[in-house]
């Protein structure tokens, strides 16, 4: 009798996971891990919500860490790609890379390595672009910027010019630190990332 019931569980397992369409993987930085939140407030959570709302037969698998630079998402990915074979990858990093003043050019290689290696095993992508504010320089905030739009343009993505578009710079919106999201912002970032996402699954 109990070898049947746990037959029975195993093909329920089974036809649960059938059931799902895939994977999208969200490899970011603080922002995506929603750091100084409840992770259940990020907008990476509220991902997840939706598509279970929707329909989308996804899971959303959150590889964010704190303080993530490109360089460092670019070593976790092969194994991130190998563990979850997802079929959409969210590339949220280089803002760290900003914050401390690193080479726009070393960015948009890792940025497009990213992008590559998740083609290559089979996976959609989505960049999310970053800004920075004006204080490091126009020469240096508009080097940054282009980044991302050149590496959509060169590896053909879809992307999100501005992630903290109605986010960044507005009161209520962010943290005390100025740089991280509040609980109240986490809706408008996955808002901003929904009409980019949504086609690719």
């Amino acid at each position: 009798m109990r070898a049947i019931w746990m037959s029975g569980a195993l093909t329920l397992m089974l036809w649960a996971q059938s059931a799902l369409a895939g994977t999208v993987l969200v490899v970011g930085d603080s922002i995506s891990a929603a750091l100084g939140l409840d992770t259940r407030e990020g907008w990476v959570f509220l991902l997840q919500k939706r598509l279970d709302e929707g329909g989308f037969q996804y899971r959303v698998v959150n590889a964010s860490i704190s303080g993530d630079t490109s360089a460092g998402g670019l070593s976790r990915l092969p194994a991130l790609l190998a563990q979850h074979s997802p079929q959409v990858v969210i590339i949220e990093l280089g803002g760290n890379d900003g914050l401390r003043g690193q080479a726009p050019a070393q960015l948009q290689q890792n940025l497009a390595s990213m992008a590559l290696k998740s083609r290559e095993a089979g996976a959609r992508v989505l960049l999310l672009g970053m800004q920075l504010p004006p204080n490091y320089g126009q020469r240096y905030t508009q080097a940054f910027a282009q980044v991302y739009k050149d590496v959509a343009s060169s590896q053909q993505l879809a992307w999100v010019p501005f992630f903290l578009e109605g986010v960044g710079g507005v009161p209520g919106m962010m943290q005390a630190d100025g740089i991280h999201p509040t609980t109240q912002a986490q809706q408008r970032l996955l808002d901003n990332v929904w009409p980019s996402l949504e086609p690719l699954l």
